[in-house]
């Protein structure tokens, strides 16, 4: 159970972080969501968007993030 309880702790951390960083791009004006190569089709009451651009700058941040918290554990 204490396995547990701190895969919950360290889980909601990390959604707290990355909703400090969602608050703090819309503070400073990035447009997540908006990007250019992100799609967005609209027909009528339905919009559609395809984040492309969003998508691969959030993966490049966390591979650069995840790759520096290794680096970090193992020294």
């Amino acid at each position: 159970m204490i396995v547990i309880a701190r895969i919950f702790i360290i889980l909601g951390i990390v959604l707290v972080i990355i909703g400090g960083l969602i608050y703090l791009a819309a503070w400073l004006g990035i447009p997540l969501g908006r990007l250019p190569g992100d799609i967005q089709i609209e027909r009528g009451n339905s919009t559609c968007v395809i984040a492309l651009g969003t998508s691969i700058l959030l993966s490049i941040v966390l591979t650069i993030l995840l790759n520096l918290f290794v680096r970090f554990l193992n020294k």
